[in-house]
């Protein structure tokens, strides 16, 4: 069990992470931070006070001030703008800069040794924010989309075989949007490979689904973005880390090579344990493979030259 882990932004994915952590007893002490006055500390007192219902001890706080996440083991970073309907994750990248920055920023400052977890979008380049405004080393910060892009994705396929969700294992490679890659060839049911179980038509479909499946909730929704599964996706990750399990899970990670790719936060499969990023994990690729994640690796590229251009104050 951690000492310690902080959530900063009490919003919808906040919130509901803060009550999943406390729930799951991964650590000892949870902190919420966020910059409205009074939403941090009832929620944490909601959550607090649900304790003797579901039997956990967690210790929850919320404070509208950064010394609560003092001795932090890990921050997760959700605070920012939430989608609008017709707003791409691209359009939130001035607003979010300014944000993740500054709170990365007290990270440093009142948690010097915490691993940050990035879930403000657009995420990829957020993650290039966070490195940059912490100075941490990149095995400390990484982003969560590959966990969450690739629940989607089996969820479609489960849900097109009428099996159990549990019996599917893959995963998506790329930055956190229209341009993930799915990968079917790596995609098994029970062992059993996906192209024996459908045709190629269903897997595309299913592919495509995945690839937009933020947008598909922001739809729905009108006034917000998903945040169930996004706090779901970061639990199991923070749990591979507080018991070491060294679980192989798609991350947003700093590559140095890896994927014929450099100095960029890019998703793909890594060993996630108590020292954070422990392995990029590199699987082999077909040239199809290879120039859809260079396609989405561009697309991050893109957004962190934009973010270099833009004047966010220090």
């Amino acid at each position: 069990m951690l000492h310690k882990i902080s959530v900063i932004g009490a919003g919808n994915v906040g919130a509901t992470l803060v009550q999943r952590l406390a729930e799951a007893e991964l650590a000892k002490h949870v902190a919420v931070v966020d910059i409205l006055d009074g939403i941090p500390q009832g929620k944490g007192l909601d959550i607090l006070e649900s304790a003797p219902v579901y039997g956990y001890d967690t210790k929850v706080v919320g404070s509208n001030e950064y010394d609560v996440i003092a001795d932090s083991n890990i921050v997760v970073v959700t605070a920012g703008i939430a989608r609008k309907p017709g707003m791409s994750r691209d359009d939130l990248l001035a607003t979010n800069a300014k944000i993740v920055g500054d709170v990365c920023r007290n990270i440093k400052k009142f948690a010097p040794n915490a691993m940050i977890i990035v879930v403000s979008n657009p995420l990829d380049a957020m993650c290039h924010v966070a490195m940059e405004a912490s100075g941490f080393p990149h095995n400390r910060v990484f982003g969560m989309a590959g966990v969450l892009d690739s629940a989607r994705y089996k969820t479609f396929i489960a849900e097109a075989l009428d099996c159990s969700v549990e019996d599917i294992q893959g995963f998506v490679l790329g930055g956190h949007g229209d341009t993930m890659v799915p990968l079917p060839r790596y995609t098994t049911v029970a062992g059993i490979p996906l192209s024996d179980l459908m045709p190629e038509e269903q897997i595309n479909k299913i592919v495509d689904r995945a690839r937009t499946g933020g947008a598909e909730i922001v739809g729905y929704l009108k006034t917000g973005s998903a945040f169930y599964a996004p706090s779901a996706s970061v639990v199991e990750m923070i749990e591979s880390i507080a018991k070491d399990k060294k679980k192989i899970l798609p991350c947003a990670v700093y590559l140095t090579g890896q994927y014929g790719l450099k100095d960029l936060y890019v998703g793909v499969p890594v060993k996630l344990g108590k020292n954070g990023i422990e392995q990029v994990i590199e699987v082999k690729l077909t040239d199809a493979e290879k120039e859809q994640l260079k396609k989405s690796a561009a697309a991050v590229e893109e957004l962190v030259t934009a973010i270099k251009a833009l004047t966010v104050p220090a």
